[in-house]
């Protein structure tokens, strides 16, 4: 579905990806992980068109989208949670959803519309999806960090994607909430035939669910394959999983 072919990107002679290349299949979970400074976020932000790419391409099923912005690559079905959840903290979990299908059912501007009447039974679905029905009701920037994870997930899935870029997406949640987020995720990327690509720094969850995972060191990727074979790397275990850890 996804490849990226020999990306390059620099900040002042730094190089933060270099000429990676990497291929994504159609309803796959493939993970991308690497330690701190590694060019992870940088290379989601080239992916989905936060960043130019100083060479190199970002193909979508055989469409060239490299550069193109992130609000024309939403409408091409891909969707993207940052590291910082980015949600509106003084609406509800339930307003938040329901502004974001109303965004992308083009009601957005819609000045004669009742808002409050607008996809509340899809919005509901999508509460009971994320079982979020218990909080619904309460102020999203007063909820749990996981728990507005998982509001920022339903904003990203309202917009039915067929591909979801989540950087990070457990950074800051108790192991509890780790747990539950990731089978979550799991789940609805089986049931909605979703292509999941992310960036992860807890290795029990990048073992647990992906189908592939690439290994970034300093801004080149060192590895990709199937978890079995990323664990028995020599190159992997020297770098980042720290010998005969994990």
């Amino acid at each position: 579905m996804l490849e990226c072919r020999k990306l390059r990107k620099t900040f002042s002679g730094f190089v933060a990806t270099n000429d990676v290349s990497l291929t994504v299949e159609t309803r796959s979970i493939t993970a991308v992980i690497g330690p701190n400074g590694a060019g992870k976020s940088t290379l989601f932000n080239v992916i989905t068109g936060h960043l130019e790419p100083d060479s190199g391409e970002v193909i979508l099923e055989g469409r060239n989208i490299t550069a193109v912005p992130p609000h024309k690559l939403c409408g091409m079905g891909i969707a993207r949670s940052f590291q910082r959840t980015n949600i509106f903290s003084k609406l509800t979990v339930f307003e938040n959803i329901q502004a974001a299908f109303i965004a992308h059912g083009g009601k957005g501007l819609d000045m004669w519309g009742v808002s409050e009447r607008q996809f509340r039974d899809e919005t509901w679905q999508m509460i009971e999806q994320l079982a979020l029905q218990d909080i619904a009701h309460a102020i999203a920037g007063e909820i749990s960090h996981g728990a507005q994870k998982q509001v920022e997930l339903g904003i990203a899935l309202a917009g039915k994607p067929r591909m979801l870029l989540l950087d990070e997406p457990t950074a800051g949640m108790s192991a509890q909430e780790t747990h539950e987020s990731i089978q979550l995720l799991a789940r609805i990327a089986k049931e909605q035939g979703l292509t999941l690509l992310f960036t992860e720094h807890d290795m029990e969850v990048v073992f647990s669910i992906a189908d592939k995972i690439a290994v970034l060191h300093q801004g080149a990727i060192i590895a990709t394959g199937l978890p079995d074979e990323v664990r028995r790397n020599a190159e992997v275990r020297r770098v980042y999983l720290g010998g005969g850890k994990h």
